[in-house]
């Protein structure tokens, strides 16, 4: 049971859904963010600053940590390789650091990614893919997972998380830099053309609502030492996402290819076997792609006037 609960990142894309989630279990939420804090609840804070980071778990005690600070842009890992790492894996060292100081230590849930996996061998693809790195960002979620075996005194859950998609995303990635053009084209704010990067990669996307449900059953169910993929088991093609984008919106667009929005590495498909996932802890998604789609359009016709 969870009483009490620390979010890392709290005030990033998945962290405020998470934070609601569980509040409406009436969980007491404590978090840290870069930025954005109070000093009651959120606590300003550089994961990177180990001796601040001891002393807020050591507050507030929490029993459960939900770990989704760190840098989650492939793209970007390519132009900070470096601080990719330092982040995402030293970073999670002083958690784990912080957390080994309290008695009995709380529970870490790690949110690693589908890229640890590079290029698959098989599709849809399930935790006994071998792993391989094809960026700074995948290498440091390998190096992130590895920390866990050096605290075997800390209960720990990896969860590999695949695309997840929802409003208030930044148009850093890939399917609201697509919500965002079409509204703006639909207002009238711009040319009806899509600038693109590659569209025929096949990519498994969920809802970030679906996804912190899971975050709370991997930290209510989920067998310690365990490794789950969470994901959709639905592929599409980003030509696709952008059609049922165009689609909802009721719009005539065309789309042309943006060479500065190709990645240096592109994995051509990222499909989730959640099967070991859903059989631990009876999880599956319940929303839809064209709710989800829906949701991230209204979302940024509500942001752009």
């Amino acid at each position: 049971m969870i009483k009490k609960a620390f979010i890392t990142g709290i005030n990033g894309f998945v962290g405020p859904y998470l934070q609601k989630y569980l509040e409406e279990k009436n969980i007491e939420v404590y978090g840290a963010d870069r930025t954005s804090c109070d000093e009651q609840k959120t606590f300003c804070l550089d994961i990177l600053d180990k001796k601040k980071l001891t002393e807020i778990i050591n507050k507030t005690k929490p029993n459960v940590i939900f770990h989704l600070a760190g840098l989650s842009s492939p793209a970007q890992s390519f132009k900070q390789p470096e601080l990719t790492m330092k982040i995402n894996v030293e970073g999670t060292r002083n958690l784990f650091e912080a957390a080994s100081a309290l008695n009995p230590p709380p529970k870490i849930i790690i949110i690693s990614s589908s890229h640890v996996y590079g290029k698959p061998t098989k599709s849809p693809i399930d935790e006994t893919e071998p792993l391989k790195s094809d960026s700074p960002y995948a290498e440091s979620r390998i190096e992130q997972e590895k920390l866990a075996k050096e605290y075997p005194s800390i209960p720990c859950v990896i969860m590999r998380s695949f695309n997840h998609i929802g409003p208030n995303q930044t148009e850093e990635f890939v399917v609201p830099a697509f919500a965002k053009q079409i509204i703006e084209i639909k207002k009238g704010l711009t040319k009806p053309v899509i600038e693109t990067g590659n569209l025929e990669a096949i990519r498994d996307f969920s809802d970030v609502r679906d996804i912190v449900r899971g975050y709370y059953l991997a930290a209510t169910k989920g067998k310690p030492g365990e490794i789950y993929n969470i994901g959709s088991r639905n592929g599409y093609k980003i030509e696709d996402i952008l059609d049922k984008l165009i689609n909802l919106a009721k719009i005539e667009v065309t789309h042309k290819l943006d060479p500065k929005r190709l990645r240096p590495s592109d994995i051509p498909e990222l499909i989730c076997d959640y099967s070991k996932f859903s059989h631990d802890t009876e999880w599956k998604p319940e929303y839809t792609i064209d709710d989800t789609l829906t949701g991230i359009l209204n979302y940024w016709d509500k942001q752009i006037s």
